[in-house]
């Protein structure tokens, strides 16, 4: 037994002595339980909102600061013709546009009634019916408020645009393309170049007539090729199959889709670099880009209603930028003014990774 105490305290020595294994062992648990808890959550909070008041009257006001009272919308934006919505929903800038009728107050007092438009951008479907349906709810306890003494009613029209069937399926075609070549790419990157590294074969294609840069565009040459065939497969079965729509530039997505992958391989091999083993290199795949591709990316849960660290922990997730990218391509047929932001993210993104990895190679060779 006092062997077997020693062997015991000896392992313990070992694994307090591993950061990686403590950060396994007690930082994962902690940061799913965070993410899980915070993270994964149908509500939503703080959407942005835009405003086309055509009464411009004191029951048009009074609707507004009850939105505005809720915690579900932030409405600050107020547009002046129904020409800016589509630009305004091309923007990405908000996700609603409420539209009040020409002398809204008046017909309240005259008719009885007035229309309000609920406006929605549904390439996220299951946002925008929750959008609608929070937007009637603030409506209809307005009404109810007022309607003992007034026996008003407010005509609550909702439209969906670039997806008025709210097919799940216009949602999931772009995060499913996202998540695949994420993994394809960095994560088979990754392990692929980890394999020579833990082989020690590495070093002897580095020290061979090719460059080193020739070695690692060669190691991962064949993953852009795959995840282009993926892309292509994922697109084509949501357009025959499904019936997505493309109503932007194939090219456009064409060039967008090799960028992301370009980025995926980037961060892939940026992770093969400090990575000793394979195992090390498949746990922070998949546990540092699983996770956080599936959950910080806007793929299900809205980041809006998430906590202010977590919509800040999501910017520097590229999926992130790459769906918003996809649905914009896609569903709205945007061209590449209104995604730009976006697209420069990724391409910073992408410089970061391959500095990072060059001066880590270059430290590796001294």
């Amino acid at each position: 037994m006092k062997r077997f105490r020693g062997f015991v305290k000896k392992e313990f020595f070992h694994i307090f002595r591993d950061k990686r294994s403590l950060f396994i062992l007690f930082g994962m648990p902690i940061a799913q339980i965070l993410l899980f808890g915070f993270a994964i959550t149908n509500e939503i909070n703080n959407v942005e909102v835009a405003i086309l008041d055509y009464a411009k009257d004191s029951e048009s006001e009074k609707i507004i600061q009850k939105l505005k009272a809720s915690d579900y919308f932030n409405i600050e934006n107020e547009i002046t013709n129904e020409k800016a919505i589509a630009s305004e929903f091309k923007k990405g800038k908000i996700k609603a546009v409420l539209l009040f009728e020409k002398d809204f107050s008046k017909k309240l007092q005259t008719e009885k009634k007035a229309t309000i438009q609920v406006i929605t951008d549904a390439t996220e479907p299951n946002i925008a019916n929750t959008i609608a349906n929070y937007t009637q709810s603030i409506l209809l306890n307005y009404q109810n408020q007022n309607s003992s003494a007034n026996n008003i009613g407010i005509d609550i029209q909702t439209r969906m645009l670039y997806n008025p069937e709210l097919k799940s399926v216009f949602n999931f075609v772009p995060g499913v393309m996202t998540v695949i070549l994420m993994l394809v790419s960095a994560m088979m990157t990754s392990i692929s170049i980890t394999r020579e590294k833990e082989l020690g074969t590495m070093e002897v294609l580095l020290v061979s007539p090719l460059k080193p840069f020739q070695v690692i565009i060669g190691k991962v040459f064949p993953y852009v090729f795959l995840s282009i065939i993926n892309a292509i497969v994922i697109v084509s079965m949501g357009y025959f199959i499904f019936g997505m729509p493309i109503n932007g530039s194939l090219f456009l997505l064409a060039f967008e889709s090799i960028l992301f992958i370009v980025t995926a391989l980037s961060l892939g091999i940026f992770i093969s670099t400090i990575s000793k083993t394979q195992q090390t290199a498949m746990m922070i795949s998949l546990m540092g880009l699983m996770l956080p591709v599936i959950i910080l990316s806007g793929f299900i849960f809205p980041i809006a209603s998430m906590p202010l660290p977590m919509q800040v922990m999501s910017n520097i997730i590229p999926a992130k930028w790459f769906i918003i990218i996809v649905k914009s391509i896609m569903l709205k047929g945007v061209g590449l003014q209104y995604i730009a932001k976006e697209t420069m993210i990724l391409v910073v993104m992408t410089t970061i990774f391959i500095g990072l990895s060059i001066k880590k190679y270059q430290t590796r060779l001294e």
